[in-house]
C-alpha cells in the first residue's frame, strides 16, 4: 500500500458568486521515501493539493489517504493529532513567533510531541547551533526558514511538506534551503515540495506537473541531482 493515496480527489471554492474548480477530480499515489517536486504556474492547483494532504483544507469529493486513514474523514481533533505527528509545514514565509528566539520557536513545537524533541539537534542539523537564542528579526531571511524547517523536523515527522519554502530567497539562499528538504529525504522522510523553480526537479525523485486544476505530466526520476552539482 502506497503512504499517500488519493482517488476522486477535488475541490472548488467560491470566488465573487461564481465556482472555481482549483482542483479537478484525480488520483495519485505517494510512495514512501519519495522527494516530490509540484511545479507549474499560479493557480495549477500545486498549493491546494498540499493544503488536503497537509490537513488543512477538506476535498469535496474523493478520499485522501495517508498510511492507510482517510483524513478527509477526520474530526478536528483528530486532524490535529495528525498534523502533530504525521506531518511537518514549512511555508513560503517562516511564521516565526517574533518575540520568541529561535531555540523556543522550535521548542513550541517540541513540547507538542511525546519526548520534547531533539531542539539543539534540529537546530544544529540545520546550521543554526550557534544562533539559537537570537531573535527572529536578528536572524537573515535563509537563517528564519532554517528556524522555520528546524521546527518542522523536531517532530521528527514521517512526511514534511514545504509550499514554495525558497519562495522568498535569493538563488545561493534558496539551494541551502532545498539541501535541506533533500537531506532530509535522504533520512528516509517523504518530502513534497510545492515550487516555481524547475531548476530545482533535478533533486527529487519525482517530478508532477500541474496546470488548470490537474495533473498534466508525471515523471520518476531514479538519479536525483545532488543539490551542490545544479548550474
Amino acid at each position: 500500500m502506497s503512504l499517500i493515496s488519493l482517488r476522486g480527489v477535488s475541490r472548488k471554492y467560491s470566488l465573487g458568486g461564481h465556482d472555481v474548480m482549483a482542483l479537478k477530480p484525480l488520483d495519485l499515489d505517494i510512495e514512501a521515501g519519495e522527494m516530490v517536486l509540484f511545479v507549474g504556474p499560479s493557480g495549477s492547483g500545486k498549493t491546494t493539493l498540499l493544503n488536503l494532504l497537509a490537513g488543512i483544507d477538506s476535498p469535496d469529493t474523493g478520499s485522501v489517504l495517508v498510511d492507510g486513514l482517510d483524513i478527509a474523514k477526520l474530526r478536528s481533533s483528530k486532524l490535529l493529532e495528525y498534523r502533530r505527528k504525521k506531518v511537518g509545514l514549512v511555508f513560503q514565509f517562516h511564521h516565526l513567533i517574533p518575540n520568541l528566539t529561535a531555540w523556543e520557536n522550535v521548542e513550541l513545537v517540541a513540547e507538542m510531541v511525546s519526548g520534547g524533541g531533539d531542539i539543539k539537534g534540529c537546530l544544529e542539523a540545520v546550521g543554526l547551533g550557534e544562533r539559537a537564542g537570537h531573535f527572529p528579526h536578528q536572524l537573515s531571511g535563509g537563517e528564519q526558514q532554517r528556524v522555520a524547517i528546524a521546527r518542522a523536523m523536531v517532530k521528527d515527522p514521517p512526511i514534511l511538506l514545504g509550499d514554495e519554502p525558497t519562495g522568498n530567497l535569493d538563488a545561493r539562499t534558496g539551494k541551502q534551503v532545498l539541501n535541506l528538504f533533500a537531506q532530509a529525504n535522504k533520512r528516509g522522510k517523504t518530502v513534497l515540495m510545492v515550487t516555481h523553480n524547475l531548476d530545482y526537479t533535478p533533486v527529487a525523485t519525482r517530478v508532477i506537473r500541474m496546470a488548470d486544476g490537474g495533473i498534466v505530466k508525471d515523471e520518476h526520476n531514479p538519479n536525483p541531482t545532488p543539490v551542490d552539482q545544479l548550474k
